[in-house]
């Protein structure tokens, strides 16, 4: 594992998630929302966001987190591991209230510099739609994905299991 994307729902824990895995393998943590958001969320132009992405990728070694679908394709070419972090919508609910107290009116450590945590009506139908309108999009194309070690994690039990075993291997299912 070498280049490894880390994908799930909002709230699914893909940020700790990924930056435990970059402690345990010692290699650097890219969270992709801290380089698409600007400050007051704004969006990156599509065509920087493309350049940007692109000269992450290059890196030799990286742990990745982020949704993106639209980059997902490209990033899946260079990744070597997907990891899926497939949790139901009231936990990654539950987990971005609990987040949004925590970091209200503050930035969370992932995030680009003058985007204060917020939670809105939209953001929540999307986490609450996210299993029936955009995780069957990423589980085709990560099962397409060839010659990439596909690894699902369902809940923290697995989550906990996968980062803390020696051997990782009986995890792991060749695309």
């Amino acid at each position: 594992m070498e280049r490894i994307l880390v994908l799930g729902s909002s709230g699914s824990g893909k940020s700790i998630f990924a930056q435990q895995l970059g402690e345990k393998l010692e290699i650097e943590v890219i969270h992709l929302d801290s380089y698409y958001w600007k400050p007051n969320w704004t969006a990156t132009p599509d065509q920087e966001w493309e350049e940007k992405i692109s000269r992450l990728l290059e890196k030799d070694l990286w742990v990745m987190d982020g949704n993106y679908p639209s980059s997902l394709p490209l990033r899946m070419k260079y990744a070597d591991t997907i990891i899926f972090l497939d949790f139901g919508s009231l936990k990654c609910l539950w987990r971005c209230v609990r987040r949004y107290f925590k970091y209200k009116g503050m930035n969370r450590p992932e995030l680009a510099s003058g985007c204060n945590e917020k939670i809105d009506k939209d953001f929540l139908k999307w986490i609450w739609y996210y299993p029936r309108d955009i995780k069957p999009k990423i589980v085709d194309m990560v099962r397409n994905a060839k010659d990439k070690t596909i690894i699902e994690l369902k809940g923290s039990k697995q989550v906990k299991a996968f980062l803390y075993k020696q051997n990782t291997s009986e995890w792991i299912t060749e695309a």
